[in-house]
């Protein structure tokens, strides 16, 4: 197969990486900053190097393991997800006293939030939800997403998941609901990776979403014989021989190298970076500024991860060792 070849842009991937992940483990040790010397990365809200590691990952991790019963943990992580948003969690969750998927009424769980909805965005501006109207019909998206919660507990769709053999499985069984495309099946299939339902390496498989797609197209001036995911896959497979190559640390989660999901992360960020770095690489989207800026969040930083990942007992000690 021929490789892909390489743009002037494309070491930018890994020193952006190194960047980034530099302020993520200052922040563990220094609530106040500065983090950084790069503005771009100082101004900006870019998520961290490992997607495991953000803020509403790390609250659906913590939620998923309040739960033992597998029902439970499928039908918080999609409501969670659905709305990808902690405020709508948190707003339901003390509008209803306890979310259960025993105790689930569309009816109640829609009337709450078309009352939210009226000063409040109950969506998370992280990814695009199709409505699915087309499908369940209701006249606000988030009922029509409501009806798609309920359609996947009747057909006991965690428990096809939990009987899966691979990670591309839960992919191509999320994949057959209404409104869930490729991309947000693929992230969808790694949240629920995150909790007992299911157990995969994360390097089993990756799908590359729109922005992913774009930073590749960046960094690289042609794919040769690889598809956007084959890229992906070789960028996780060098990643200690291109950190070494460029004389820069090789970030790692407590000792947990890059998996796919985070090098397909990276290049949506880095696509990011380079609209203000490099403004005159268009790429696909023609985007020329970067959305968000960062707030840092008050309180210091905890982090909980899966404990089948055996990292938990290695937070307090340097990140990178």
């Amino acid at each position: 197969m021929k490789k892909p070849t390489k743009s002037v842009l494309y070491d930018t991937y890994w020193e952006f990486a190194c960047r980034r992940f530099e302020v993520f483990t200052k922040r563990i040790t220094d609530s106040i900053g500065p983090w950084t010397e790069d503005p771009v990365i100082a101004h900006n809200r870019f998520t961290n190097v490992f997607r495991a590691s953000d803020r509403v990952s790390q609250y659906l991790i913590k939620l998923q393991y309040e739960e033992h019963d597998l029902e439970e943990i499928f039908f918080k992580t999609m409501l969670f997800k659905i709305f990808n948003k902690i405020e709508t969690y948190q707003y339901l969750e003390k509008g209803l006293g306890k979310i259960s998927c025993k105790s689930f009424s569309l009816e109640k769980y829609d009337q709450l939030l078309i009352r939210r909805r009226k000063k409040n965005t109950i969506y998370s501006a992280a990814y695009i939800m199709p409505s699915a109207g087309s499908t369940f019909g209701y006249k606000f998206k988030h009922s029509n997403h409501l009806a798609l919660l309920s359609k996947m507990m009747k057909d006991g769709l965690y428990n096809s998941i939990a009987k899966s053999k691979n990670l591309k499985e839960v992919f191509h069984l999320l994949l057959s609901y209404p409104s869930l495309g490729n991309f947000l099946a693929f992230q969808y299939a790694i949240d629920l990776n995150y909790s007992n339902l299911i157990n995969f390496s994360e390097m089993d498989f990756v799908i590359a979403g729109p922005g992913a797609k774009n930073g590749i197209l960046k960094c690289f001036t042609s794919l040769g014989d690889y598809s956007f995911e084959d890229t992906i896959k070789m960028m996780a497979e060098n990643q200690e021989a291109e950190c070494e190559r460029l004389g820069i640390e090789l970030p790692t989660l407590w000792g947990r190298k890059l998996q796919l999901i985070d090098c397909q992360n990276l290049f949506c960020e880095v696509d990011k970076y380079l609209r203000v770095t490099k403004p005159d690489i268009g790429g696909l989207s023609k985007r020329k500024r970067i959305k968000q800026k960062f707030i840092a969040p008050k309180g210091p930083l905890t982090f909980f991860f899966p404990p089948k990942w055996n990292l938990n007992n290695k937070i307090n000690s340097p990140c990178q060792k």
